[in-house]
């Protein structure tokens, strides 16, 4: 799997393993999976929230734009973690979406395409000209530059892993108070070769003349990853661009969101009784354990095991659910259905 987004946060440098044909650098299973895990260990995570929650009024939000990467999750736990309101959306989100969300800036996401790819995603052009901040990150960044008429190109030398930036712009908000040279995570195959006009260099690593680029007025690119465990400084950075360049408010937290939403559930159930089909997955899980907390035994969980699990898994999500958070779980085991139909198949 390839993608513009790539982190480790095993801490164990994956192969650069790229694919034949492909602009992009191909991460390991184990890299996938351990940061699936970051992910779902972390608390609240989800996308899910609605744009109409109870908590909307009384925070600031930065809204991540989907771009295709599966770590594109870790980028909105990372603001989130700045007590800042973040919410994921599809690249092809709709203006009212965005709208009702009211965000203070944009972050775009890695991805696994190149911009020069046929029906390769492109930045929403009212988010271009909503005259809000915008930090694009790997894909994020190429993707600027290509819509406002810059060049990006295969590059003669792929920078995946550790790398080193030199500030070259020590008076960007967006380094306040950062080193002059620190240690990031670069995972790409293509470059930038040509700024739009109105952009300049901001920083720069051996491999990559513009690793970070800015207009000056709220316009920002990185082709390092800021939301890596492997970028030093990455936090403050993100933190920098919340509060220095958006000029949001630290006034969020999880709880907030998890009493919302509790309220919200219990004021659209009423007496009602409701499904839940439960994985075991992160997102089921979360969602889950929102409805049983607003609805206690008015839930009813199903979970139904096909036989392809991690081993042992079945047996984690019964233990987990039914003995340890007492919630009506009904178990399926389906093992033997699912696998009778699948033999033969290929």
């Amino acid at each position: 799997m390839t993608d513009g987004g790539s982190d480790n946060p095993t801490n164990q440098p994956a192969s650069p393993t790229g694919e034949a044909g492909s602009h992009r650098v191909s991460v390991s299973d184990d890299l996938e999976i351990s940061t699936y895990l970051e992910i779902g260990t972390s608390g609240t995570t989800s996308s899910a929230a609605s744009s109409g929650s109870r908590d909307q009024v009384s925070r600031d939000c930065i809204a991540v734009i989907h771009f295709g990467s599966q770590y594109s999750q870790l980028i909105t736990r990372r603001v989130r973690e700045l007590h800042v309101y973040s919410e994921l959306l599809p690249h092809d989100v709709s203006e009212d979406r965005v709208k009702a969300l009211n965000p203070k800036g944009f972050i775009l996401s890695g991805g696994p395409s190149s911009v020069y790819d046929e029906g390769a995603p492109t930045i929403p052009r009212f988010i271009l000209e909503s005259g809000k901040p915008i930090l694009g990150v790997c894909y994020g960044m190429q993707a600027l530059v290509h819509q406002l008429d810059g060049v990006v190109a295969p590059s003669d030398k792929r920078e995946y892993g550790h790398a080193v930036v030199n500030v070259a712009d020590s008076q960007s908000p967006l380094f306040e108070g950062l080193p002059s040279q620190f240690s990031v995570w670069m995972s790409h195959g293509d470059s930038i070769t040509q700024l739009p006009a109105g952009l300049t260099t901001i920083a720069q690593s051996e491999n990559s003349p513009v690793a970070a680029m800015s207009d000056g007025k709220g316009i920002y690119g990185l082709q390092f990853h800021p939301e890596v465990v492997h970028t030093a400084n990455g936090r403050d950075l993100l933190a920098n661009f919340a509060f220095r360049v958006c000029g949001c408010e630290a006034s969020w937290t999880p709880d907030i969101f998890i009493e919302s939403n509790i309220a919200d559930i219990r004021e659209r159930v009423g007496n009602g009784r409701v499904i839940c089909a439960l994985s075991g997955g992160v997102d089921s899980a979360v969602v889950a354990s929102l409805l049983h907390r607003a609805i206690g035994d008015q839930l009813i969980c199903i979970f139904v095991n096909n036989g392809l699990l991690r081993r042992g898994e079945p047996e984690r999500v019964v233990e987990t659910f039914e003995r340890n958070m007492r919630m009506n779980l009904r178990h399926v085991d389906a093992t033997d259905w699912f696998l009778r139909r699948l033999r033969n198949e290929e």
